[in-house]
């Protein structure tokens, strides 16, 4: 799995931490850590709630693939 820099990329447009995104969507700093490192595959979910959270859509943050 490849690092999520979009999903960091947003969060610092957001200016919001590992924390405050991980307390916004209910897991803890770790769980965002991997995710952004590549090491976690989040549930839809969660990948929902993150999206919601930096106003973001599942493509944008979590698509591998070209569009």
């Amino acid at each position: 799995m490849a690092k999520n820099l979009r999903l960091k990329a947003a969060r610092a447009v957001k200016d919001m931490t590992q924390k405050d995104l991980a307390d916004a969507v209910g897991v803890v700093r770790q769980t965002i850590n991997a995710i952004e490192l590549g090491e976690y595959n989040p549930s839809i979910k969660l990948c929902i709630a993150i999206c919601r959270s930096l106003d973001k859509t599942l493509d944008e943050l979590f698509w591998e693939g070209e569009l």
